[in-house]
Order: C-alpha cells, then structure tokens, then sequence
C-alpha cells in the first residue's frame, strides 16, 4: 500500500470527532424523534462521535417526566445492552411545553444553564432540531430569538444552530414567506435544511464517483449519454400521513426536494473545492439550467396518478383520512430538459410513487449504443446500452451493465453486470443517513444541507405545475396498487427507443 493510500486510511477516512454540543429536539415525542433521530444519536454514541460532555433535551407538549421519556425510547435499542442505553440514556432529558408560550422558552433557557453547569466546561453549542410539523416553524424560530437562545458572538462561537425537516414550504410564495420568518432571527449559515436523502452513502459516492475518477468525465455529457432516470418508488401507501400527504401529493413530497437533489449531483459541474458552498452555488446553477415547464403542454412532460384497489388493498380514496373526492397525486413522472452546453437534448426522467410493485431508489445512466457495429448479424440497436445504475435503497451500492462475450459461438454477446455492495464490500453496516447528517449538524458542516435559493429555485419551478394540477388542467390517471404506476407515464418516452425500467425483480 502506497503512502497516500496509508495518509486515506488514517486521516480522510477517520471521522471527526464533535465537540460538546447540546441538542435540544422539538416534537421529542413523536415518530422521527423515537425511530430516526435518537437510535442515530445512539449509534454515533457507540462510535465514539457523540462528545462525552454532549446531552439532548427532548421538548413536546406531553406532559411526562424525564424518566418516562426515557423509558419510552428503550424499546427503540432491543439488541443493545440495558448498562449502554441506560449511559446513554443518562444524557437524555426532557421538558414540556407549548411551543407557542414565552414559558416554555424560560424553562428551556434554565434547563439549558442547569445543564452546561454540570459539564464544567465554559459553554456548549446548540442545536435546535425542530422534528415538528413545518407549520410550527414560525412560532417556534422567533421564540428561540426571542429569548435569545439562538444569540452568536460576532465570530459565531459558540455557534447556535436550528435544524428544520421538509417541508420547507407549500409552494414558492409560501416558501418565501418562510424564509423571511427564518432570517428575521438567524442568518443562513445557522439554518440547517435536512433532505435525508442526501445523507444516504450512495448519493454522496456520485460526488466521487465523478469528480475523484478520470475515467467518467470525458463521457458525463449528451455526447454519450443518452437519457437518465431517477426513481423513488414505494410499496407503501400513505399510512398514517393521510393529512400531510393529502395537501401535498407526490410532487410536492418527492420531486422539489429528494428527486430535484439526485439530479442537481448526477448533472451539476465541478465545484472548484469540496466546501457548502461550493457545492451548493453549483447545485443552484444547475437548477437555473432547467427548462421551464410548458404551461400550455404541460402533458408532454408530466404525469400525475393515484393509485385504485387491487384485491384487499384499498384504493387511496378508500384510506383514512381522505377525502372522498380528493385529487391528490400519489404518482407523479416528469421529462426534464437542462438547457446547458453539457446536457443539450439529453431527457431526465424522474418518477416517484406510493403503492409500486416494491421499494425502490435508482438513479440510472444509460449510455448511447456504439455508432457502428464489426460484428456479423447484428446492427448497433441489436446490442444493449451501457447502463450505470446507482443504487440508492434499499441496497445501496452500483452496477455497471456493460456488453460481454459469452461462453458458446464467437457472436454469442450479452449483458454482463459488474456489481458493487457498499455492506458486502465492506464488511459493515451502512450508517443510517441521519447519522450522517446528525454528525455533521455537530461538527457545524453545511455540506449536505439545502441553502435558501437553492429551495426557491426548486419552487419556481414546479409552482405553476402544482397550481395547474389544483385547477385539474391535466388528467389525474388511476394505476393499480402493486404495479408500475399508469400507463400513461410511457408517454413521456414518445418519439424515442427508451422506457421506464422495470421495478419488479
């Protein structure tokens, strides 16, 4: 092993270490909290990568004691054992309140004093994680300004940061709106905007995929790529989102944050530095490329549906919670176009959907055919593309279909799958994406968040879709649960020799 390999392995792949950070969570009670937020915090604990000196102060309206919220999480850690959660859980505490009560902002700035007496050290950093309802935002961000618990020094140490889950608006006068409230009490690099897809191992490896390996560049353009997709599909229905999911739709749910933030890493340039903003001036460049949406052909590009009954699987009117007439998509596919030197004439195809033959994540390249074919008996549309797929979930890892010769006569050609699995090559358990991110909130890296403009860009361009779906100017179509969605979808495809990958094994 070569000398920079031994300088990797010891210092890039080593992760650092946080400092003393005290992390108060809102909505401490609800679902994200107990399933996502504190099983990552425990899992960085066992890495060593939650600082001794670190707490967490759980905060929601449930009127419970410390203790009893730490019972509740227990259950969340069933093979870790009892002495380890109970040290871990020892960092844990817990206030009620109403969010929209100056008191409960009191009892927090008490509690948070209390408890940076105890560590002995001269101050901590915060992190306000809000894992409420976005509604909540705007009372809960100006209370923390309020009574001063986001306040920085000039230099922004000790920092104090808010954490804040999709979604990041409604629409883009909503968002707007949204983000005046949020830069009324804090400045842009205190806000940290959570996509948890981006904390997924897979998504962050196109970076490197990309830009640490010559081989990929000369060919990541129209010259040899063909058309590029991107899938989020759910075998799930809406489950007890009903009244989330009903006001927003699979459109405004998957496609300006998730899908929008796979394409902006799979299409956008170089950064000039591995750095937030780098990164993010790059992912908004890109975003700016994207051709508007053809208000008047808006069918040309994008496609809507809902799934319908299929044996005991009731249709999405038929779920609890939902209007009998609602018109809510829970499918939605779309043709990007990115007018830039690099993409020109080259179709993005994206869907996402729930009730789909099976989970599944992918973003796949596909690669023109060769020009011209040597061999005997078979033209260039005879052989298979060259297919680079990028698994995102559930296995998360790559496969690289390429044409290969075959045991058998000398023309006997196939496809040949070069696969890789992050958890078998490595031998370990792919951390969860908000460990990632959670790490990174701690050590104030701004890397895998979304900065504002990058949001506005997003919403100006899928607003006038989502108010022209609202005022029906486009057919809702129905697919059946358990399938590949509508047909109607193939659409997208006209004039070309492509379709939608299969979803089914």
């Amino acid at each position: 092993m070569g000398i920079n390999q031994n300088y990797w392995r010891a210092n890039l792949c080593t992760e650092m270490k946080p400092v003393p950070n005290l992390m108060v969570i809102f909505g401490a009670s609800g679902d994200l909290t107990k399933r996502k937020l504190i099983p990552a915090l425990f899992s960085l604990y066992l890495r060593e990568l939650f600082h001794p000196s670190s707490m967490v102060v759980g905060c929601a309206r449930s009127k419970i004691s410390t203790e009893e919220f730490r019972n509740s999480l227990k259950e969340f850690f069933p093979e870790a054992e009892d002495e380890v959660v109970n040290r871990f859980l020892s960092r844990i505490h817990y206030l009620s309140g109403d969010y929209s009560e100056g008191e409960t902002y009191l009892k927090l700035s008490k509690k948070i004093s209390e408890l940076e007496k105890e560590t002995g050290l001269e101050a901590l950093n915060h992190t306000f994680y809000l894992s409420t309802p976005a509604s909540l935002y705007s009372d809960i961000v100006p209370k923390l300004g309020e009574y001063g618990l986001t306040a920085e020094n000039y230099l922004g140490e000790p920092w104090r940061h808010v954490v804040l889950e999709k979604p990041f608006g409604y629409d883009f006068n909503s968002a707007m709106a949204l983000d005046q409230v949020l830069h009324k009490t804090l400045l842009e690099r205190q806000i940290y905007r959570i996509d948890h897809y981006l904390g997924k191992e897979t998504v962050q490896n196109i970076l490197m995929l990309r830009f640490a390996n010559i081989i990929f560049e000369p060919v990541w353009n129209s010259t040899y790529i063909d058309h590029v997709q991107i899938t989020a599909a759910e075998s799930i229905g809406v489950e007890d989102r009903a009244g989330y999911y009903d006001r927003a739709g699979a459109l405004r749910d998957m496609f300006q944050n998730h899908m929008l933030a796979m394409l902006s890493l799979v299409a956008m340039e170089a950064p000039a530095i591995f750095d937030a903003n780098a990164m993010r001036d790059e992912q908004l460049k890109l975003i700016k490329s994207i051709r508007p949406f053809p208000e008047d052909e808006l069918e040309k590009y994008l496609v809507r549906g809902q799934y319908a009954s299929a044996g005991k699987i009731p249709s999405y009117l038929e779920e609890p919670g939902i209007a009998a007439d609602s018109t809510t998509e829970t499918y939605a596919a779309t043709k990007i176009m990115i007018d830039n030197w690099r993409w020109h004439g080259v179709p993005f195809y994206l869907r996402s959907g729930k009730r789909l033959n099976r989970k599944l994540s992918e973003i796949a390249i596909t690669f023109k055919r060769v020009p011209h074919s040597i061999f005997p008996q078979l033209r260039p549309e005879d052989l298979e593309p060259d297919i680079l797929i990028l698994n995102v979930q559930p296995q998360e890892g790559m496969t690289l279909s390429i044409q290969a010769k075959q045991p058998g006569a000398k023309l006997c050609m196939g496809s040949l799958a070069l696969d890789f699995n992050y958890s078998q090559v490595f031998g370990t358990t792919i951390p969860d994406a908000y460990e990632r991110l959670l790490l990174d909130c701690m050590l104030g890296d701004q890397t895998l968040f979304i900065r504002s403009d990058v949001i506005a860009a997003s919403w100006r361009l899928f607003t006038p879709v989502l108010e022209a779906w609202q005022n029906n100017q486009t057919p809702l179509y129905h697919y059946k649960s358990g399938g590949e969605g509508p047909e109607e979808a193939n659409c997208l495809f006209k004039g070309t020799n492509a379709c939608w990958r299969p979803l089914h094994l």
